[in-house]
């Protein structure tokens, strides 16, 4: 892998998917108050179908939209949670013989495995045509849910803002020795490393992981642990997603000692990335399932994922929350989620520099 050509003109394009208007928004709504559709497949009756979801995202976090989505339509809805790595190597081995009808990811490289598998069914172009082209697949396999940016969480106590690294590539830096915190079991963090390999290259990749070992980074088991862990003082950096930060300050106040820092224009330490999910071929509900990322594309779905899980929503008529900073100032590398397929590759070199068991 090498690094990516043409980086000013994708950037515009990537901002301007964000910034433009959708040519087209159907209304995706799973109200039972409202049976009438335009095109969506809840205009299939689906009530009393039986939906398996292979989820690999935090139960916390997804299984209360399940429920909604259970209630309204009356399918009933059967969650298996693990890492999305986890999660999509399980798909992986199981193949078209698969009990699962929708795969959902922490990030597009478990979704990207299981397309290049041949193992998603293609979503509907009405679907696709709800959110921005960067933020889903070309291959029309999977579509983004919602989005987030990788950040450098600090203690506000100990690091000043004009100390803080300008790009995620400073902290193997010596005067960073034992002092970060990392989750290499996390898929977003995986994901990070992949897009670390598509924009610097993978020996540049490795030389980073050998450099986080060697300086002592600390291990977490989930970016949440990692954000605790800045505020205990453990450490003094966290590499984790924007929205672990929102949650902390929602239940502890604005008197917690943690911040964001965004990092350098187009740094890979500020990529913009995705959750999202797809439909197996294997699926025998497949309007019980088309009904489901329908809902989760709805204004309903959305605002739960703007308001209670502090993320960006993908569709143009869902407002971030107010405590976000726009995604049009954050300037991303240059990167094509698309390209965050080769998880097996990321997973085996964290695992050749002792990262990874």
């Amino acid at each position: 892998m090498g690094t990516n050509s043409g980086g000013r003109s994708r950037r515009m394009r990537w901002l301007a998917g964000l910034l433009l208007p959708l040519i087209a928004l159907v209304s995706v709504a799973c109200s039972s108050d409202d049976d009438t559709t335009d095109g969506t497949a809840t205009e299939v009756p689906v009530e009393g179908q039986r939906l398996t979801v292979y989820a690999g995202r935090n139960e916390a976090l997804i299984a209360p939209l399940l429920e909604m989505f259970s209630k309204q339509t009356g399918v009933k809805v059967d969650a298996k949670y693990g890492s999305t790595s986890e999660i999509a190597g399980t798909i992986l081995e199981e193949g078209a013989r698969s009990p699962a009808d929708v795969f959902l990811a922490q990030d597009t490289g478990g979704l990207g495995a299981v397309e290049q598998a041949g193992l998603f069914a293609p979503l509907d172009p009405a679907l696709l045509d709800l959110v921005p082209a960067v933020f889903r697949s070309n291959q029309s396999g999977w579509v983004g849910l919602s989005g987030r940016v990788r950040v450098i969480v600090y203690n506000k106590d100990v690091v000043a803002v004009a100390d803080l690294p300008s790009s995620v590539k400073d902290v193997v830096n010596e005067e960073w020795k034992g002092r970060v915190g990392w989750a290499p079991t996390n898929a977003s963090l995986q994901a990070f490393v992949t897009a670390f390999r598509l924009v610097e290259g993978d020996a540049a990749a490795k030389a980073w992981l050998e450099g986080m070992v060697a300086n002592g980074a600390t291990a977490y088991a989930n970016n949440g642990s990692v954000v605790q862990a800045v505020a205990d003082g453990e450490v003094d950096l966290g590499l984790v997603n924007h929205y672990y930060l929102f949650q902390f300050l929602r239940d502890q106040g604005p008197n917690f000692p943690v911040a964001n820092h965004y990092t350098e224009a187009g740094d890979v330490g500020s990529m913009v990335g995705v959750a999202g999910g797809g439909i197996l071929k294997s699926t025998d509900v497949p309007d019980a399932a088309r009904a489901l990322m329908a809902f989760l594309l709805s204004e309903e779905a959305q605002r739960y994922f703007a308001e209670q899980t502090f993320e960006y929503p993908v569709i143009a008529s869902v407002a971030p929350s107010a405590d976000l900073p726009g995604l049009a100032s954050v300037t991303p590398p240059d990167l094509d989620l698309n390209d965050l397929s080769d998880l097996q590759g990321t997973v085996e070199l964290m695992r050749s520099v002792g990262v990874l068991q």
